[in-house]
């Protein structure tokens, strides 16, 4: 089973960036399609991002589409997510998750890390 290790999250201004990184070990990584959740104090898990095994498919909530950007790094079993932009409702912990297919991770499958805080002040 793949183990997921998320880093990068922080206390940034409205309008500023981070990049999250997301390191995974065990399993086969590169047949790991992988994804960004995240949850805000008081609110349900959200779906953020995903990122087919291949990099060639990704799909981006409608909250974060063109603001954030998934990528994968297979050779180095890693994972990020670019986000700009961003928005005092982005305030939240960011998970990591990995799972056979993309359809998956959209839908909340597969293992998961445990998490990165992401702040945005106004």
């Amino acid at each position: 089973q793949v183990q997921l290790v998320e880093s990068g999250g922080g206390l940034v201004q409205a309008g500023g960036s981070l990049r999250l990184s997301c390191a995974a070990s065990g399993g086969t990584f590169s047949r790991y399609a992988m994804g960004w959740f995240r949850q805000a104090p008081g609110k349900e898990r959200e779906f953020v991002a995903g990122i087919s095994w291949s990099g060639v498919s990704t799909s981006y909530a409608v909250s974060v589409k063109g603001r954030f950007t998934i990528s994968n790094d297979n050779a180095k079993n890693m994972v990020y997510l670019q986000m700009n932009s961003l928005k005092p409702e982005d305030t939240a912990v960011y998970y990591c998750g990995a799972a056979g297919a993309l359809g998956r991770i959209v839908a909340g499958g597969g293992s998961w890390g445990q998490g990165t805080q992401v702040t945005v002040s106004s």
